[in-house]
C-alpha cells in the first residue's frame, strides 16, 4: 500500500500532524498551510522537512473576497450582547425564583441545569482531573485575569477548579476575548465560589475587584492547553512561549 498523500489545511501548530504521525497510518504530509506566523514558528521546530505555506485557503483557491461588513456585525452583535451582561445593581445573585423584578440567577450566567450537568462531569471518575495537566514552577503573573476583566466579565467566566474534570474547549480568542472562548482556572481552591458570587450585591467596583481577585482566576498556559489536547511531552513549545500567550484554540490541533 502506498503511503497517503496529505495535504494540511489550517494546520496551527501541527496537532493535526502530530495525530496522523502517532496513528502509524502509512502517510506523508506533503505540505501545510496557515497564515498564522506564530503558530508556523512551532510547526517548522517540530516538523522541520514539511513544507510550510505562510498563506490563506482563500488566496490558494481564489475564493472570491467577502464584504467587511458582512464580517463586522457577528463582533458588533457579541459586543452588544456582552454590554447587557455586566455586573450592575439589577443583578440579584441567588438562587431564588422571585428577586423582587430583578435578574434571577444562579451565582453566575448559569440555569441549576448547567450547573448538574458541570457537577455530574467533575463526578465522573474515569476522567482525570485537571490538576494532572498543570505546569509546575512557572511564573502565574502574566496569567491572572486583570481586574478590569474581572469587573466586566464576571458572570460569563466558566471558572474550573484543579480538582475538575471538565473545561470548555478553547477556541481562537482565549485570552483576548472571555465569552465562550475557554475556562479560567480557579488557584484559590479553598475560597468557596459562591459566597463571593452572592457577596458582590450593592458593592462599590472597587469591592466587587477585591472581592472577586480572592479567587485567584487565571488564564491556562498554552502548554497546559496542548497537554490537555494530548500533544506528547516533548512537542516543542517552551521556546516560544512568550509568543504563544494568546496563540491557542484553532491554532492548536
Amino acid at each position: 500500500m502506498e503511503p497517503l498523500r496529505v495535504l494540511e489545511l489550517y494546520s496551527g501548530i501541527g496537532g493535526m500532524h502530530q495525530a496522523l504521525r502517532e496513528s502509524c497510518i502509512p502517510a506523508q504530509v506533503v505540505a501545510a498551510i496557515d497564515i498564522n506566523n506564530v503558530a508556523n514558528e512551532v510547526y517548522k521546530y517540530n516538523f522541520p522537512h514539511t513544507q510550510l505555506l505562510a498563506k490563506t485557503i482563500e488566496v490558494l483557491m481564489e475564493f472570491p473576497t467577502i464584504e467587511s461588513e458582512h464580517l463586522q456585525k457577528p463582533a458588533i452583535d457579541v459586543e452588544n450582547k456582552i454590554e447587557g451582561k455586566k455586573i450592575g445593581p439589577n443583578v440579584c445573585f441567588t438562587s431564588s425564583k422571585q428577586c423582587s423584578g430583578k435578574e434571577a440567577i444562579l451565582y453566575k450566567l448559569e440555569t441549576a441545569e448547567e450547573i448538574d450537568r458541570k457537577h455530574q462531569q467533575d463526578s465522573d471518575l474515569s476522567v482525570q482531573m485537571l490538576r494532572d495537566f498543570l505546569e509546575d514552577d512557572i511564573d502565574l503573573n502574566q496569567y491572572f485575569l486583570p481586574p478590569k476583566s474581572l469587573l466586566r466579565y464576571a458572570l460569563l467566566l466558566d471558572i474550573v477548579k484543579p480538582t475538575c474534570r471538565r473545561s470548555m474547549c478553547f477556541t481562537k480568542g482565549y485570552g483576548r476575548y472571555i465569552e465562550g472562548t475557554g475556562s479560567v482556572l480557579q488557584t484559590a481552591e479553598d475560597v468557596q465560589i459562591e459566597n463571593i458570587y452572592k457577596s458582590l450585591t450593592n458593592l462599590s467596583q472597587e469591592e466587587k475587584i477585591t472581592k472577586l481577585s480572592m479567587l485567584k482566576l487565571r488564564y491556562f498556559t498554552p502548554k497546559e492547553i496542548a497537554n490537555l489536547l494530548g500533544f506528547p511531552p516533548d512537542f516543542g513549545m517552551d521556546i516560544f512561549r512568550p509568543l504563544l500567550l494568546f496563540i491557542k484554540g484553532p491554532q492548536i490541533h
